[in-house]
């Protein structure tokens, strides 16, 4: 079987403009009222290039998930549009959907729930050929099938086992040899290693590398650990409550964040380097994450932000709400005042002095609710 796929060019694979996803919130049982929503993802724009990592970041609840589940049309979108290869994916229903989805798999956070316990490695990692009429003969679809654990570092005579019989690391690799079973072009992982050891982590992310490298995938890489991400990641994208409030290549994120927000995740990253990490001073945001129900008015980080307080909180934080914008940096950034934070002194220290390779491992969240 050939897992080849067009090599990587640069043209864009993925458009998402104005993506919103609303889940609505309903009082009353017999008779149901329409009381809210859930602003999930809240007017999400991003381009994904051929053969490029997107990596997208933020805390629990920003809408990561969501929106990488909306890409694979898991979630119907409430407003704007998502075109893959310059298809509408939004519109497309039945047959024409069955058959885009062959171009785009998913490998899912938990690798312990995303398996079905009653089916071995072989039916789990067949089924998408059963499914999309690929399976050919029983012959056929075993060699295939023995085939795609290889290619994950897998030993062909484990497809009659069960789910329960292999380590987390090891499940992960099932879950991905699945995701290429159809020859995708596109590949959305969600959070693919935040379930597992970091020496685990560490080898999953080397695969992931390696399959990119091989078959020209392009991969959308949902996170919350910045390391991780600029690890794989070609580009970066950040979000806070259902928005993405800045883009840019991964080096230049980690080297010269542009957002408050930004600069507060990369603070909690620490630098393998006492002597660096001595000079550091993480940023604690103030204040819980406002609720998606109902999001603050202007900027939805100016109630936590510090620039906006170190600025003598102007009003324009409150009333206006920024888009994002092309800096002369080639940052995209939704602030109004981002130009003020490069070159801060919390920029400086939450930077240190970072170089790519020098970071570790750490929850860009934080912990206690606190960045």
């Amino acid at each position: 079987m050939s897992l080849a796929v067009p090599p990587p060019d640069g043209t864009p694979l993925v458009e998402v403009e104005g993506l919103k996803v609303y889940f609505p919130i309903k009082e009353g049982i017999i008779l149901e009222r329409h009381i809210g929503d859930v602003r999930a993802v809240d007017d999400v724009s991003f381009t994904l290039r051929r053969g490029e990592t997107l990596g997208l970041v933020g805390e629990s609840g920003c809408g990561k998930t969501t929106t990488g589940r909306a890409v694979m049309r898991l979630y119907d979108s409430t407003a704007g549009t998502i075109r893959f290869d310059g298809v509408d994916v939004t519109a497309s229903k039945g047959e024409a959907l069955r058959r885009m989805r062959r171009r785009m798999q998913m490998i899912f956070q938990d690798p312990y729930a995303s398996l079905n316990p009653r089916m071995t490695v072989n039916g789990i990692v067949g089924e998408p050929l059963d499914v999309h009429g690929e399976g050919g003969s029983t012959a056929e679809r075993r060699a295939r099938v023995g085939e795609l654990l290889a290619t994950v570092g897998l030993d062909p005579e484990f497809g009659v086992r069960y789910p329960h019989e292999f380590s987390g690391g090891q499940r992960q690799r099932i879950g991905i040899a699945r995701a290429l079973a159809l020859s995708p072009e596109l590949i959305v992982a969600d959070e693919p290693i935040s379930a597992l050891d970091v020496s685990i982590q560490a080898q999953i992310l080397n695969l992931l590398q390696r399959l990119q490298d091989r078959l020209g995938l392009t991969y959308l890489f949902i996170a919350h650990d910045l390391s991780v991400v600029r690890h794989i990641s070609d580009r970066i994208a950040v979000m806070y409550l259902g928005r993405i409030v800045e883009v840019a290549a991964s080096r230049e994120l980690n080297l010269r964040p542009l957002h408050p927000y930004a600069v507060a995740l990369l603070s909690a990253v620490p630098i393998p380097d006492p002597a660096v990490e001595s000079r550091r001073r993480r940023i604690i945001l103030s204040g819980d994450v406002p609720s998606p129900v109902n999001p603050p008015s202007g900027c939805r980080f100016h109630t936590r932000c510090w620039l906006r307080d170190r600025m003598g909180n102007p009003e324009r934080c409150v009333a206006e709400d920024p888009q994002l914008r092309v800096l002369s940096t080639g940052h995209e950034v939704a602030c109004h005042f981002a130009e003020e934070v490069d070159g801060s002194a919390e920029q400086v220290q939450a930077t240190g002095a970072r170089t790519l390779g020098t970071a570790g491992s750490g929850d860009a969240a934080g912990s206690g609710g606190a960045v």
